[in-house]
């Protein structure tokens, strides 16, 4: 029998609800497997995977997740994974979506973590991301173009959108740029007509500052694995931002504070973090490791993401009741088109880094040329990648 992917969880019999958690299951490996580029690329693969392939959700509300994760802690792609395994299936879906895309990651840079303390070496992939990161400019290119087109509403939207991308490159901070858009359109929205329903959205703004209060935990001297654990779900509650990000918090704690690492270490693993597929914060994985065993490793993965997991569990709930009210409403369209502005900046970026010789323009003009016209998995296309890097390098 077919379920009819427009019933809730709830509305499932057993078989249909044990069927439903195993598709969720397999996406999310899947997708934990070969999302490599960072969030703005897998936010792409998602949206290809959930919105159009399998078409569980529509896209404004896969914008609608997304906006909310940029306003929350944490690492936004795995966010979004958790938001779509709970619209899906409820906690079970939540535990689920979530876990299996950061498990692939995890049992890599792990495995990694066994070599490297044993030889001091990391193996060089240049070859595997030469050739797919042209590809994955070529998927987030799409996911951009049909975004935009459900993001950018009218003509605020468009400001907030462009007037984000501008303010970023001279140095505005990301969460501010996300509150004012937000703020901004809200107000040219809502203003005129004068609507009574309320500011719903306004709750979400002290969430900062609340799990900031988290950040006077102390960690012992000694790296044990509780210490571990204590110190990245620390990490986990207050930290927004890419990877890069993550190095700067990390550097500050780990080498200069505590002095549990040494700067050649972080750095390594922030590049473990950087060329696997799957969530950038696994690298709190490798640093696991490296202070505290397979135990270490273990409670860092745990410690990182699990605010995530309970962030989204409480968030997730109010998301139909922000879309209801006018002001909250507006709030979320301008975020939606911030976050728009923010993976505009960072394709620009990964573009500017990753189109370096002839063969990697031709790859990305013929990778966009075959996800505009084509219905090709993005799985596929990254494997291409791989082999085009692999056979370019070896030759």
């Amino acid at each position: 029998m077919i379920e009819d992917q427009t019933l809730s969880y709830a509305q499932l019999t057993p078989r249909q609800q044990r069927d439903r958690l195993q598709e969720l299951a397999a996406v999310f490996l899947k997708l934990g497997a070969i999302a490599f580029g960072g969030p703005a690329a897998h936010i792409a693969m998602m949206d290809d995977e959930v919105v159009k392939r399998r078409r569980w959700m529509d896209r404004e509300k896969l914008l609608d997740l997304l906006g909310i994760t940029n306003l929350i802690p944490g690492p936004n792609s795995t966010e979004l994974a958790i938001h779509i395994g709970y619209e899906r299936a409820g906690l079970k879906g939540l535990v689920i979506a979530g876990a299996c895309f950061i498990l692939p990651a995890m049992l890599i840079v792990w495995l990694l973590a066994a070599l490297y303390v044993r030889s001091q070496f990391i193996p060089q992939v240049g070859w595997l991301l030469y050739g797919i990161k042209p590809v994955i400019i070529a998927i987030v290119v799409q996911a951009l173009w049909k975004l935009g087109k459900t993001a950018i509403k009218n003509i605020p939207t468009l400001i907030a959108a462009i007037a984000v991308v501008a303010a970023f490159f001279v140095g505005v901070n990301e969460i501010l740029l996300l509150v004012l858009a937000g703020v901004g359109v809200m107000l040219l929205k809502t203003l005129p007509r004068q609507s009574g329903t309320g500011t719903v959205g306004a709750w979400l703004l002290p969430l900062p500052g609340a799990f900031a209060q988290i950040s006077s935990i102390s960690t012992a001297p000694a790296p044990s694995w509780s210490n571990v654990f204590l110190f990245f779900l620390k990490t986990g509650c207050v930290l927004y931002g890419s990877g890069y990000v993550l190095l700067a918090f990390l550097q500050l704690d780990l080498v200069e504070r505590h002095h549990w690492l040494t700067s050649q270490q972080l750095l390594d693993a922030i590049a473990i973090g950087q060329f696997t597929p799957g969530p950038v914060f696994t690298t709190a994985t490798f640093i696991g490791y490296l202070l505290a065993g397979n135990l270490g490793a273990i409670a860092a993965t745990i410690g990182i993401f699990l605010p995530a997991f309970v962030l989204v569990a409480i968030i997730n709930p109010w998301v139909p009741k922000l879309r209801q009210s006018r002001w909250a409403s507006g709030f979320l369209d301008g975020v939606n088109a911030a976050s728009l502005g923010l993976m505009a900046v960072v394709t620009y970026t990964l573009t500017r880094t990753t189109l370096v010789d002839g063969l990697t323009i031709a790859v990305a003009i013929v990778s966009a040329i075959v996800v505009f016209r084509f219905k090709v998995n993005s799985a596929w296309l990254v494997l291409a990648g791989g082999i085009i890097g692999f056979v370019a390098r070896s030759s």
